[in-house]
C-alpha cells in the first residue's frame, strides 16, 4: 500500500514556508500531532472524571452526560465548516486560532463552578477543536509528499490510538494523584502549557497553505451541514441515554430533510460557479468515497470499544480509574507495535493491509468477549491481556494506513475539504458507535449487578464485530480488482 498521490504543482505554489526555514521538516508534523493528541485525549479523558465531577459540582446524570456529549457534538458538527475555513483563510492560521480557543476553553473548564457552566465551556472546547483538527490532515496532505506523506499518516493514526488509550491512563492517574487538591480540574489544566508552547512554535514550524479556489464561506451550507450533523449525533447519543423519547425520533427525522437540503444547496452553488462548502466532485474518486464508507464502519467499532471496556473494567470488575488505565496500556502496546510496523507490512500486503487488520480486530473483540464471560466476576483480569493485544494489533494495522489511503484517493485541490469530511466521519462514528453499543449493553445489563457485566460486555461487542467485518468487506472495493 502507498499513500503517495504525487506532487501537485498547484499545491506547491500555495505553501509558504515559515521565515528563515528551508522547508517544514518534521517539526510541522510534531506540532499538528500535538493538536490531534490533545483534542482526541479530551474526548476520552473526561470519561474517568465523571464520578468526581458529579460529586464536586452536584451534577445530575443528565448534566454529566452533557459534559461528554456537548464536546463530542460540537467537535463533530463543526469540522466540515472548519476545514473550509482553512481553505479560505489559511490552514496554519485556523490551526492557531483553534489551538488558542481550545486552550482558553480548557482553562474555563478547569475553573467552572457549576455543571451548566462546565457544559457550556465543553461545547466551546469542542468547537475550537473542530476549527483546529481539520487543518491537520490538510497540512499533512500538502506539506508532505511520497514516502514522507505515508509516514506522516502512519504517525497520525498512531497518535489517534494513543490518545484514546492514554486518555484513560492519564485521566485515572491525575485523579488518583489529586495534584494540589485540584481533583478532576487537572485533566483540563494540563492543556494550558501544551497549548501555549504549540502556539509559540506553530508560526515557526508550519508553513501556511490554503485552497486554490478562493471564494467566500458558504454560510447557508455551513448552517445546514452543522444542523444536520447535530440532529443525528445528539439524537442518537442522548436518545439512547434517555430511552428514546419522542423528541429524539423527531430530531432524527429532521436530519433527513436537512441533509437533503444541504446536498441540493451544494449542487446549486456548484452549477452557479460559486464556492460550495464541499465540492461534491470530492466523492467522485472511488478510493475516497468507498474508503470513507469503510472508515465509518471501522470507527463505529473502534472508539466505542474504549467506552465499553472502561465500563466493564471499572463498574463490572471494580478497578480504579488508574488500574483500568493500566489495562488500556496493554491495548496500546499492540496498537503501537503494529503502527510502527505498518510500513513494512504494507510493502508485503499492499492494499490488503487494512482489510487484514480489520479481521484481526474482529478476532480480538471476539476473544475479549469470550474471555470476559469465562472470567466472570472473580477470574484474574490479567487473562484478558492476550485478546486485548490482538485487538490493538488490528487497530494499529488499520487506523493510519486506511486514513492515508482514503485521503490519497481525493484530488489534492480538495485537501482541506477531504480532511474535514474524514475527521467528521471519524468523530461522528465514535459518537454514534457509543450510542449503538449502549442500546445493546445497557438492556443486557439488567439490574446492573457486577455479575451481569460479563454478559452485557460480551453482548455489546457483537455489533462491534459486525462493524469490523463490514468494514473489511467495504475496503476491498476501494481499488480496482487488478490492484487488490
Amino acid at each position: 500500500m502507498t499513500t503517495d498521490t504525487g506532487s501537485d504543482p498547484r499545491l506547491e505554489d500555495e505553501v509558504t514556508p515559515p521565515a528563515g526555514t528551508d522547508g517544514p521538516g518534521w517539526g510541522a508534523l510534531a506540532i499538528v500531532m500535538v493538536g490531534t493528541f490533545i483534542t482526541v485525549l479530551d474526548y476520552f479523558i473526561t470519561n474517568v472524571a465523571v464520578p468526581t465531577i458529579q460529586s464536586d459540582l452536584g451534577a445530575n446524570h443528565a448534566q454529566s452526560q452533557l459534559v461528554l456529549v456537548g464536546y463530542g457534538v460540537a467537535f463533530t458538527a463543526a469540522m466540515i465548516t472548519g476545514g473550509r475555513l482553512g481553505d479560505l483563510f489559511g490552514r496554519r492560521r485556523m490551526f492557531s486560532l483553534g489551538m488558542l480557543g481550545f486552550t482558553i476553553a480548557s482553562g474555563l473548564c478547569a475553573i467552572a463552578q457549576s455543571p451548566d457552566a462546565l457544559i457550556v465551556f465543553r461545547v466551546l472546547q469542542g468547537a475550537a477543536a473542530a476549527l483546529m483538527v481539520p487543518q491537520v490532515l490538510g497540512i499533512l496532505g500538502v506539506v508532505y509528499t511520497g514516502a514522507a506523506r505515508a509516514r506522516a499518516f502512519v504517525v497520525y493514526g498512531l497518535v489517534i490510538g494513543m490518545a484514546g488509550v492514554f486518555g484513560q491512563v492519564i485521566g485515572g492517574a491525575l485523579i488518583s494523584i489529586d495534584v494540589a487538591g485540584l481533583d478532576w480540574r487537572t485533566i483540563f489544566l494540563i492543556n494550558l502549557p501544551v497549548g501555549v508552547v504549540a502556539l509559540i512554535l506553530t508560526p515557526r514550524l508550519i508553513p501556511e497553505s490554503r485552497g486554490e479556489d478562493g471564494g467566500r464561506l458558504d454560510l447557508a451550507g455551513a448552517v445546514l451541514s452543522t444542523a444536520a450533523l447535530v440532529a443525528v449525533v445528539y439524537a442518537l447519543v442522548q436518545g439512547q441515554e434517555q430511552d428514546w423519547p419522542l423528541w429524539s425520533w423527531l430530531l432524527l427525522a429532521a436530519s433527513v430533510p436537512l441533509g437533503a437540503g444541504f446536498i441540493a444547496q451544494q449542487r446549486r452553488r456548484s452549477r452557479q460557479g460559486r464556492s460550495p462548502l464541499i465540492d461534491l466532485e470530492l466523492f467522485h474518486g472511488r478510493a475516497f468515497s468507498v474508503g470513507l464508507a469503510g472508515m465509518l464502519s471501522y470507527f463505529l467499532a473502534m472508539g466505542s470499544f474504549f467506552f465499553l471496556l472502561a465500563l466493564y473494567l471499572q463498574q463490572g470488575r471494580g478497578l480504579s480509574p488508574a488500574e483500568g488505565g493500566l489495562v488500556f496500556l496493554v491495548l496500546g502496546t499492540g496498537y503501537f507495535g503494529s503502527s510502527l510496523a505498518s510500513a513494512q507490512l504494507a510493502a508485503r500486503l499492499g492494499h490488503r493491509l487494512y482489510s487484514t487488520g480489520l479481521l484481526i480486530l474482529a478476532a480480538g473483540y471476539i476473544a475479549t468477549g469470550l474471555t470476559a464471560r469465562w472470567l466472570g466476576t472473580d477470574g484474574n483480569i490479567l487473562w484478558i491481556i492476550p485478546s486485548l493485544v490482538v485487538a490493538g494489533l488490528g487497530m494499529g494495522m488499520t487506523t493510519g494506513p486506511l486514513t492515508g489511503a482514503v485521503l490519497a484517493g481525493a484530488d489534492p485541490k480538495h485537501a482541506a475539504a477531504a480532511s474535514g469530511v474524514t475527521n467528521t466521519v471519524q468523530e461522528g462514528a465514535v459518537a454514534i458507535g457509543v450510542a449503538v453499543v449502549g442500546a445493546v449493553f445497557f438492556p443486557a445489563l439488567g439490574g446492573g449487578a457486577p455479575s451481569d457485566y460479563p454478559h452485557a460486555f460480551d453482548m455489546g461487542l457483537i455489533p462491534l464485530v459486525a462493524f469490523c467485518l463490514a468494514a473489511g468487506v467495504i475496503v476491498r472495493f476501494m481499488h480496482p480488482r487488478a490492484e487488490r
